[in-house]
């Protein structure tokens, strides 16, 4: 195989950790004018995360694994480590006031004062714990030689109930029911939440893993389709993230083999179609009952699974809701490479400057536009802390997945 595609194999992984660090401080911001007051000049840079964060109802997320059947397991269930201070978990103590609430989604959440940011701590260039998932899968494809789910499931396990392997303070819910079903005693391959229970489950960040691993496969659409689900599955069991895998993998792919990016962002947004329900009229059925977890799940399903008949095309990027979700992210993003002429940096800045959830839109996005991209900007790359290492786990994995073996797993 080309080198070419080797390139822009490596491509695409530096602008998935590109978009992920640029939208990392205003990930979570719902509303811009946030956005604007705390970042006069727009997202022109990699900064820290600030404090306070305005729109943030991290603080007095649950945590509970069974204590008593995860030691009797044999299982490790302390995945939050010296992060745990900021969850009502069912072992830590939880200080702070919930007295108050946020204003998209209507979640109880803390005073303006202890609002933390979702990526407390975290500085400039720094990965949120969604790309450090994608380098764990990275590093765990070019230490088996490629992909091997058992090992990438020990390899997970290892990584998240590790101390000081995670910086980031924000455990999305996925993680934290796969674990809490883990705390039970359950099979790995059996600890993923379903999005009919969960409706987060149906996120953005579902879409990362799976589609760098299709990657592996890079002239096959066929396997590389069938692999990226499945291992959608170890972690997010979801009918929408599915569904955005099957026009995400061939789009990628077929950036990846050199097609025109316009073309292929055009014909994304073609494929997708456009929710019924969508912005404020979205996040005004969250605040009615008082947060999306309270929302009663067959009219969850309505909320989420009613499309129109006219195409997302006709929508500006004004009417998609910017939460996780996949039926609304996924048009949203086509629009803004569209708009931007699939320019990486400019639609990345786009992207971190919609708010909502900016930093999963981000890795996706910068996936695509890179692998369409003829080189990405050294500064950007130079820019992202550890760059020197992720160069190397980076030119591995790319060298694998364009030899034609990393598919096979082992």
């Amino acid at each position: 195989m080309s080198d070419s595609i080797a390139s822009r194999i490596e491509n695409a992984l530096w602008g998935a950790f590109i978009g992920d660090a640029l939208a990392m401080p205003v990930h979570w911001f719902y509303s811009t004018d946030h956005i604007r007051e705390q970042f006069p000049s727009g997202i022109d840079q990699y900064y820290p995360a600030p404090h306070p964060h305005p729109d943030s109802f991290m603080v007095g997320s649950s945590y509970q694994p069974d204590i008593e059947k995860a030691k009797a397991c044999g299982r490790n269930f302390d995945i939050l480590h010296e992060h745990a201070r900021f969850y009502r978990t069912s072992y830590s103590d939880f200080k702070f006031k919930l007295d108050d609430r946020e204003g998209e989604h209507g979640n109880e959440t803390t005073s303006l004062e202890d609002r933390i940011h979702y990526h407390h701590g975290l500085q400039s260039g720094e990965s949120t714990l969604g790309a450090g998932l994608l380098r764990l899968l990275i590093r765990s494809v070019v230490s088996g030689g490629g992909y091997s789910q058992d090992g990438f499931m020990q390899d997970f396990i290892g990584y998240m109930t590790t101390p000081c392997d995670n910086s980031d303070p924000y455990t999305e819910i996925y993680l934290r029911r796969w674990f809490e079903n883990y705390s039970l005693g359950i099979a790995p391959e059996n600890c993923a939440e379903q999005q009919r229970q969960v409706w987060s489950i149906d996120s953005v960040g579902g879409l990362i893993r799976p589609l760098a691993l299709s990657l592996l496969n890079p002239d096959n659409q066929f396997i590389a389709l069938g692999m990226a689900i499945t291992h959608q599955q170890l972690t997010h069991r979801s009918e929408v993230v599915s569904s955005g895998l099957g026009v995400l993998v061939p789009a990628l792919l077929r950036l990846v083999n050199g097609s025109d990016p316009q073309d292929v962002f055009k014909d994304l947004l073609a494929q997708l179609p456009s929710p019924a329900i969508s912005g404020d009229e979205l996040f005004k059925a969250y605040r009615e009952h008082d947060g999306p977890g309270n929302i009663p799940a067959d009219e969850a399903w309505r909320l989420h699974m009613s499309f129109l008949k006219e195409g997302a095309e006709t929508r500006s990027t004004d009417y998609f809701a910017t939460a996780c979700y996949v039926e609304q992210a996924l048009p949203l993003m086509a629009k803004l490479g569209k708009e931007h002429d699939c320019g990486l940096i400019s639609t990345l800045r786009a992207n971190a400057e919609m708010g909502g959830d900016s930093v999963h839109r981000g890795l996706v996005l910068g996936l695509l536009l890179a692998a369409g991209s003829s080189e990405v900007p050294e500064e950007w790359i130079t820019g992202l802390k550890d760059h020197e290492a992720l160069r190397e786990e980076i030119r591995q994995f790319a060298a694998l997945a364009a030899s034609g073996t990393g598919h096979l797993t082992k």
